[in-house]
């Protein structure tokens, strides 16, 4: 791919009320990282630029809702969507259980049955010292569903670059898939080497 051509990919942020899916944004976009953040009601949008496999992209990063109230309004920010951040809070155990009811919800809106949907799981705030879910616990429900884990740190800037950039590589590698599959599945109106009729 031509690195001055733009490829915009539209990635979401999802998981439930509190586990730091604002600043786990902020800390990749903008570097920086506040104690106290308004609860986001729908969503709100932050796009980077960042380069990948010699390709430009434009990420516009949806940040959504957790709370329970918003999660039919929340499933409509999903169309569209080329990759997801499933995040929860690894001091708080009802949100990992949370996962799946993210992931089934997302996966029903967003993807035919024949295609893979980028994705990564974050257990963000492994700052603290209050951990209720295991990293052996997230690793073994990833690893059963083939979803890649970061332990993350939206505080300390751990690991966050990193688990964006390779939901941006995943996202990219699906996005050329579609268009190899929609260019070799495109209808040939008339065959190669034969000579097309003049109308009138």
């Amino acid at each position: 791919m031509d690195p001055r051509r733009k490829v915009d990919l539209k990635l979401i942020i999802i998981g439930a009320l509190g586990v730091g899916k604002t600043s786990l944004l902020n800390q990749y976009v903008h570097k920086t990282f506040y104690e106290d953040y308004q609860t986001t009601l729908g969503a709100s949008i932050l796009s980077k630029v960042i380069m990948v496999d010699n390709t430009t992209l434009k990420l516009q990063i949806w940040d959504t809702g957790g709370q329970e109230r918003f999660r039919s309004m929340v499933s409509t920010f999903y169309k569209g969507s080329d990759g997801c951040i499933l995040a929860f809070d690894v001091t708080d155990r009802d949100s990992f259980h949370a996962l799946d009811t993210w992931r089934g919800d997302i996966l029903q809106k967003t993807v035919p049955t024949e295609q893979v949907f980028s994705m990564v799981v974050l257990g963000n705030k492994i700052d603290l010292d209050d951990r209720e879910v295991s990293q052996e616990k997230a690793l073994d429900w990833c690893k059963e569903k083939d979803i890649p884990y970061f332990e993350v740190s939206a505080k300390n800037d751990i690991n966050v670059e990193q688990a964006f950039e390779l939901l941006a590589r995943q996202a990219l590698s699906r996005h050329r898939g579609i268009l190899e599959n929609y260019s070799t599945d495109s209808i040939k109106l008339s065959p190669a080497g034969e000579p097309r009729n003049k109308c009138c």
